[in-house]
């Protein structure tokens, strides 16, 4: 089990805090120091759509340029882009029995670890 992100990211936060509170130690990657790899993404891609994993939302995709955002258009592209840019990969990724959760849901954490 590990939970991977950004420390200063606020769903992370929640995520961590909630575990915390819990009493649920997990190892944390941090994606801006410890990086993200092509052998990591890849099977969460087995599980979730690149299109899941990127987060379109987030202030790091809306700082591309247009032409960078138009170049996404594949699993392949995706990977590089979030290899060269971590802060673009939806976060939390929570993994857990080898199957991950993307972002943060108390419920589906009470649900994940048999919590009330």
């Amino acid at each position: 089990m590990k939970i991977y992100g950004i420390p200063n990211c606020n769903t992370v936060k929640k995520a961590r805090t909630w575990l915390s509170e819990q009493g649920i130690a997990l190892p944390f990657h941090d994606f801006k120091k410890q990086g993200v790899s092509e052998e990591l993404l890849k099977p969460w891609l087995e599980q979730v759509s690149w299109e899941k994993l990127l987060n379109r939302q987030g202030t790091t995709w809306r700082q591309l340029p247009d032409e960078a955002k138009a170049a996404i258009c594949d699993e392949d592209s995706a990977i590089r882009l979030m290899m060269e840019k971590p802060s673009v990969i939806k976060r939390p990724v929570l993994e857990k029995d080898g199957q991950i959760t993307l972002g943060f849901d108390e419920a589906v954490y009470h649900t994940l670890f048999g919590t009330k």
